[in-house]
């Protein structure tokens, strides 16, 4: 009896520990959990080159020279054209203010003529105010950001390939400490969990970067200016469910009307979006997405609230992999509890 208290205890105290230093350790633990994700998507290629009668430890090798020579060539070749995007954008800025502020004066002249209506303009000012602290707060921030990339650049990879390559010992290691009692149902729920997130982030990285090029290559073609940057941004707001496309379109728009105006080029622009955005609704989100985290939408939305409310951006985008695994415990809990009371 105490030997099992005692295991409760330790699995207990470890899983505490866990979730403290994830919090109170970004740096160290973010590393970790970008490589255990990598681990996630990677780990199904490895049986399968292992079947064609590779060992194990030359499969990993393989996969992952693969996945760094596929992502390392254009994060070299794209970096420097984003730094220098990111450094202009400063200077763009009061171009796109001045051009708000006159398209809401005249708003406000046909409100006030027509209704009587006088609208603040209070707003558009806190809001570009805001805008320059963060473009500034960005741009100071640059030097340490690319350090952090290099840094992950180096430990991801490290710490993934270990993970492919002794998964079944850690694996061992750790179900070693969950108790008997509870043995079967953590083991499921362990493996199901795995396997939907790893699915779940498969799926929506190669949707995004689907949605990214289609954006990207089109806005190049157009010669619209910040064409990486607008693509990679209505890569990462896609990861978002239901609102990110829309928060894609709004910096595209803003530059498109600023720089064009009511145009037929403005009009390119959002054609190519809208063109973009049917493909992934129509085409990519149901053969890769909508099969995987079965949730109901209002349940999506609500997580999509929740995730922006407590972790912002990054809420938004791992509260899916985390409302799916809420639902799979819960579900898990009340068999539990039924097959008590039956």
């Amino acid at each position: 009896m105490k030997i099992k208290t005692y295991k409760h205890f330790i699995f207990t105290l470890i899983l505490i520990m866990g979730f403290v230093g994830m919090f109170s350790l970004p740096r160290l633990s973010l590393p970790f959990l970008a490589s255990y994700l990598f681990y996630l998507i990677l780990e199904p290629f490895v049986p399968r080159l292992t079947l064609l009668g590779l060992k194990k430890n030359i499969a990993v090798m393989i996969i992952m020279t693969g996945v760094l020579t596929i992502s390392i060539f254009p994060i070299i070749k794209i970096s420097p054209i984003i730094s220098s995007e990111i450094e202009n954008i400063q200077y763009y800025i009061p171009k796109l203010e001045n051009y708000v502020n006159v398209q809401f004066q005249q708003i406000q002249h046909f409100l006030q003529a027509k209704f009587g209506f006088e609208l603040q303009d209070k707003y558009i000012f806190e809001a570009f105010s805001y805008l320059r602290t963060q473009v500034t707060s960005v741009l100071l921030k640059l030097p340490q950001f690319l350090a952090s990339i290099l840094e992950w650049m180096f430990l991801v990879p490290l710490l993934s390939y270990f993970l492919l390559a002794d998964s079944e010992r850690v694996k061992k290691t750790f179900l070693k400490l969950v108790p008997n009692s509870i043995f079967e149902r953590f083991y499921y729920i362990f493996h199901q969990l795995n396997k939907q997130i790893g699915d779940y982030i498969f799926a929506k990285f190669i949707e995004a970067s689907i949605v990214g090029i289609i954006i990207t290559v089109g806005l190049v073609l157009l010669k619209v200016r910040f064409s990486i940057i607008l693509g990679l941004a209505a890569a990462i707001t896609n990861i978002i469910p239901y609102v990110g496309p829309l928060l894609g379109i709004i910096p595209a728009g803003l530059l498109g009307m600023t720089e064009y105006g009511w145009s037929p080029q403005f009009g390119a622009m959002m054609i190519l979006y809208l063109v973009a955005n049917v493909i992934d609704i129509g085409i990519v989100f149901p053969l890769l997405v909508s099969k995987i985290v079965d949730l109901h939408p209002v349940v999506v939305v609500v997580s999509v609230i929740l995730g922006s409310q407590y972790l912002g951006v990054l809420g938004m985008i791992i509260c899916i992999p985390i409302a799916a695994a809420l639902k799979l415990i819960l579900i898990e809990i009340y068999k539990e509890f039924y097959e008590i009371r039956s």
